[in-house]
């Protein structure tokens, strides 16, 4: 069983990314990266907006998104930022090392940061700044609201309402925002709920993405214009400006302009997916992004880190999807989009897709696969350790989740680690862990791959 030699994107969440006591046990038990992550942000958010992150979000009892949306907005950016930034750096501990990075509009900052345009006292600096901006220059009133349709009904919502002040400020593929004044924004509610199409208000503190902030835009331009940036070390695709940054771009400009210009990141997985992108982790709390490449590219192979309750579990199986080339199976530099030059859906359509890679163990002679007791044994015996339960209990019918509490993010960082034990790979696109929701059903699917290897290995050694 071979995988292709896939694009592998992180993806770096936005506003919405929040989920209380994320990353919270690597905290309390003073995991350095964790820890100085947060406190090197704690400084400036102290000393700029007088408040810092980690005693909101690892109290006792941390806030739920609508709790501190609604006690502390503020902290919730920074939070949304440096949980994303510390995931990061836990993933590349783990030997990852993403092809491109994609940020979703607030997380297009940590996208940059982790690339390597500044370090991480300049970009909670040039966060704070923004957050300051926003809350003087701002008093429009504007408000969102999420629609479940794509961006193309969406925009005919906005040209059926006919209203300057409404605009399509978010184009997520399956999924789509619109920004602007509360009354139009409500006519919009009314029409979305008689044509059948769900829909939501956020409860987001400023229009983001619309004119309504043009004024805060031209400020905050000048006030980062004294945060010069650094060359980027990883290729980082804006859904924003609908291409690659390049060196020499004025970041701080085209970060001012984020406020007022649309995000499209439909349109910027579609771009990536056609440049030979497969792999898509999320780097940051929940599963937003991944959600949103899983609905538009099924066939993606989506990873959450954060989603579940076991966040180590998440982390193995995220920084194995992102191992560079040599280590899991990446992309070779010659298949990526060169980062100087934008990247729109049709020239990426045009770049040579990844070619199909056989892993070593085909290569060798002939060896017959072992029977199935003799790999269930092995598999067993992987399982047990893993999870720390008796071999005995891995029986064939036994349920992995119902049973013995396996959820998918663990099944997934196990399938992975078989790929390594057995010469696997990595699970292959479209595989759909509820599946193999049974012990038995696993040592199936290591037989099977087991099986194809030999075979490839005999026709490999005539």
């Amino acid at each position: 069983m071979s995988r292709e030699l896939d694009m592998t994107v992180a993806l770096f969440p936005g506003q919405g990314a929040y989920r209380a006591g994320a990353l919270k046990g690597y905290w309390e038990s003073g995991d350095r990266t964790v820890r100085t992550t947060f406190e090197e942000v704690d400084a400036v958010a102290k000393e700029m907006i007088g408040r810092a992150v980690s005693p909101t979000v690892f109290q006792p009892s941390p806030p739920s998104p609508a709790a501190l949306l609604e006690s502390a907005p503020d902290i919730l950016q920074l939070a949304v930022f440096t949980t994303a930034v510390a995931t990061h750096r836990l993933l590349t501990e783990r030997g990852a090392a993403p092809s491109v990075h994609l940020g979703h509009s607030l997380g297009e900052l940590a996208a940059l940061t982790c690339a390597g345009a500044w370090d991480l006292t300049d970009a909670a600096e040039i966060l704070c700044e923004r957050i300051s901006v926003l809350r003087e220059h701002d008093d429009s009133g504007g408000v969102m609201l999420a629609l479940g349709c794509d961006g193309e009904r969406a925009e005919r919502i906005v040209g059926l309402i006919g209203d300057p002040g409404l605009v399509l400020a978010v184009d997520n593929g399956p999924q789509s925002v619109l920004s602007g004044r509360a009354e139009p924004i409500a006519t919009a509610a009314a029409v979305a709920g008689q044509l059948g199409i769900t829909h939501t208000r956020l409860r987001s503190p400023h229009p983001f993405h619309h004119p309504l902030l043009e004024k805060a835009r031209g400020v905050l331009a000048e006030r980062l214009a004294s945060f010069p940036s650094r060359p980027l070390d990883v290729p980082v695709y804006s859904p924003i400006l609908g291409r690659f940054y390049r060196d020499g771009d004025d970041l701080a400009r085209l970060l001012a302009l984020h406020l007022v210009t649309p995000v499209e990141f439909g349109p910027a997985v579609s771009a990536l997916h056609a440049a030979g992108a497969r792999v898509f982790v999320e780097t940051g709390a929940g599963r937003v992004l991944s959600s949103l490449v899983e609905q538009a590219r099924p066939g993606a192979y989506v990873v959450a880190p954060l989603a579940g309750r076991d966040e180590e579990a998440g982390l193995a199986a995220a920084a194995a999807a992102l191992r560079p080339p040599l280590t899991r199976g990446g992309v070779p530099a010659s298949a990526l989009p060169a980062a100087a030059a934008p990247v729109d859906t049709a020239a990426a359509a045009t770049v040579t897709p990844p070619a199909a890679v056989v892993p070593e163990t085909a290569a060798v002679a002939a060896t017959p696969a072992p029977d199935r007791d003799e790999l269930s044994g092995r598999v067993r015996a992987l399982y047990a350790e893993a999870m720390e339960y008796p071999e005995e209990v891995f029986t064939d019918d036994v349920q992995l989740e119902a049973d013995l509490g396996v959820d998918s993010v663990k099944q997934t960082e196990l399938l992975s680690r078989l790929g390594d034990r057995f010469g696997l790979g990595l699970p292959p696109t479209g595989l759909r862990v509820a599946d193999y929701d049974t012990f038995g059903k696993v040592v199936d699917f290591v037989a099977a791959g087991v099986t194809d290897g030999a075979d490839a290995g005999s026709a490999a050694g005539r």
